[in-house]
């Protein structure tokens, strides 16, 4: 009987050290996630783009469809080509879901102004893959069909 409730005792300990280290790893992914829409929304092109893995996997309607490998001089490209058709692009974070111990899935709405003062408004989801404190996956969804 004491045997038993020794093994009880170290299988609960166990429990909840994994608990206490999964969710440790999800706070991190959270502010890691905190960070990027900062960068983002201060135009900080080059730290963003720091926050992912030297060559990263993007899923995004923009890039057109499967999975695309960028660099870290592919981002920031991208995102100041982006930058030059909206200077004023923000993020607004809606909520974010913790998703096991790597994802952490984002609904936004992205907002900014055309050079033709036209205004656009777009929700965004997107599903942020974490390793290592680092970004290796962004799969964005989002409705890219333009009438």
């Amino acid at each position: 009987m004491r045997t038993l409730f020794i093994i009880l005792i170290l299988a609960f300990t166990t429990s909840c050290t994994e608990r206490n280290n999964f969710s440790k790893q999800q706070d991190q992914n959270q502010k890691i996630v905190e960070q990027y829409f900062e960068y983002f929304n201060n135009h900080n092109w080059q730290k963003m783009a720091e926050m992912y893995l030297e060559t990263a996997e993007f899923k995004d309607p923009s890039l057109g469809e499967g999975i695309v490998k960028m660099t870290t001089a592919e981002i920031v490209a991208k995102y100041s080509e982006l930058n030059g058709i909206f200077s004023d692009i923000q993020d607004n974070v809606i909520q974010t879901y913790a998703s096991g111990e790597k994802n952490i899935i984002v609904e936004f709405v992205s907002r900014g102004t055309a050079p033709d003062n036209s205004k656009f408004e777009l929700p965004i989801c997107t599903i942020f893959t974490i390793e290592n404190g680092k970004i290796i996956k962004d799969f964005s969804y989002f409705d890219n069909f333009e009438e």
